[in-house]
């Protein structure tokens, strides 16, 4: 087994650095990480996604809302206050 400290990894991962490293072998040493460190690379990892992925995640979930807010208004789907989804979620966890 390698033993590359975070850094390092995070360099192979971001610059494609070629090595003979697959991510197989990348996932392995980033899971031997303490839990901070592994924290730390997922972060790093999120923002290194496509912004353009994130876009038509953004607009998948535009969609939702306003198909969420659509069956509130027509009346297919009943909402309850604050107060009381707070309290059931309370007697719930109690349980």
């Amino acid at each position: 087994m390698y033993s590359y400290g975070l850094g390092v990894i995070l360099a192979l991962v971001q610059k494609e650095f070629v090595m003979k490293l697959t991510v197989e072998q990348i996932a392995e040493e980033a899971l031997s990480l303490p839990s901070d460190a592994r924290a730390l690379l997922a972060d790093r990892l999120v923002e290194s996604l496509d912004p353009a992925e994130d876009e038509d995640i953004r607009q998948l979930w535009i969609n939702e809302a306003c198909r969420r807010r659509d069956e509130v208004r027509s009346g297919c789907v009943q909402t309850i206050p604050g107060d009381v989804a707070l309290a059931q979620v309370r007697q719930a966890i109690k349980k």
